[in-house]
């Protein structure tokens, strides 16, 4: 990692997968992640820590089990974050460029999650 400003949108230029975040920024033991995102994600749970989405292009919905199924909306510049336990299922009709701040080495599908399409792939961040 650096001890210089990160330039979130020259990190984004640097990769163009989708639901693959790179790894931007440590703090304490937490990883400060971005991602292109376009599509359905798939329904995933964390089960001992929270996960806190932050909108910086685009648009965000999530869906949520809490315990009724609802939609959160982010448009740019908002955040939400899922607490542990909440199943969840981030998806962007236009596409959205978005930071995710989860414990590091966290799974990005979760302790859980349903079956896994070809296009996501579990890892726990890739090094820029």
């Amino acid at each position: 990692m650096t001890n210089e400003p990160i330039d979130l949108r020259a990190v984004l230029t640097t990769f163009d997968e989708l639901w693959s975040p790179r790894i931007a920024a440590r703090i304490n033991d937490y990883d400060v992640r971005v991602t292109h995102v376009k599509g359905a994600y798939i329904w995933h749970v964390h089960d001992t820590t929270d996960e806190l989405f932050l909108v910086l292009e685009g648009h965000l919905d999530i869906g949520i089990r809490d315990p009724d199924e609802r939609t959160v909306s982010l448009p740019a510049g908002s955040l939400f974050v899922v607490p542990k336990g909440i199943y969840h299922c981030p998806s962007s009709d236009q596409g959205a460029q978005i930071l995710v701040i989860d414990p590091a080495g966290t799974p990005t599908t979760g302790d859980t999650h349903d079956a896994l399409p070809d296009h996501i792939k579990t890892h726990t961040g890739l090094e820029l």
